[in-house]
């Protein structure tokens, strides 16, 4: 079984956040394979189903996006999973909206969720697959590095505009946790990794 996870934070304020990205990205697939999310388990809102045939735990953390190490860790042990039949789906600041791109391993970049699971898990081997959402600029145009000014932003809601690029990317990333099940990590990074949501 692969568990598929989907960062963000819990509760309807923040369910249109950039942050939350990750949250959507799962309800996109419980829509799409008929896969209910109606179980809390292990600090997680979670359900259980198959994505081609491939049995699947899909999971959204209540635990916020900083602690979802807790509840990650709490799954990985209770289902007897490897590292390897892990997925994590999350924003990416540093890459620009529209972009998806699929590792296994590799540091958190700063990402105060992905960092919070390598802790809890000791591990960096799981999958990502990182969903991009652009970063601040300032008025002459240079990426914003202050910490508030991320903050206020990733907590904000995506743009009209922006909205409709990220519909489009939530349902490709759901193409590529699909392709990365069922044909592997080579051929998933291949096809998604250099394409946007608009190509």
């Amino acid at each position: 079984m692969k568990l598929i996870v989907g960062l963000g934070n819990p509760g309807k304020a923040y369910a249109l956040n950039r942050h939350n990205v990750g949250f959507r990205c799962i309800d996109f697939l419980a829509e799409t394979h008929s896969i209910p999310l109606k179980k809390r388990q292990c600090q997680a809102q979670i359900g259980g189903g198959n994505i081609s045939g491939v049995p699947v735990l899909l999971a959204k953390p209540r635990t916020f996006v900083n602690n979802s190490g807790e509840s990650v860790k709490q799954l990985v042990q209770k289902y007897s999973l490897s590292l390897s039949d892990v997925i994590v789906i999350y924003d990416d600041l540093d890459l620009p909206l529209g972009r998806i791109r699929i590792r296994q391993g590799g540091n958190s970049g700063g990402h105060k969720g992905i960092n919070s699971i390598i802790t809890a898990l000791q591990d960096k081997g799981f999958y990502r697959v990182r969903i991009g959402i652009g970063r601040p600029v300032s008025s002459d145009g240079m990426p914003v590095t202050d910490e508030e000014v991320i903050v206020d932003y990733v907590l904000g809601d995506f743009t009209a505009e922006e909205e409709l690029v990220v519909k489009r990317v939530i349902a490709r990333a759901g193409e590529a946790v699909e392709c990365l099940l069922v044909e592997g990590p080579a051929k998933a990074m291949d096809k998604f990794n250099r394409a946007t949501a608009l190509s």
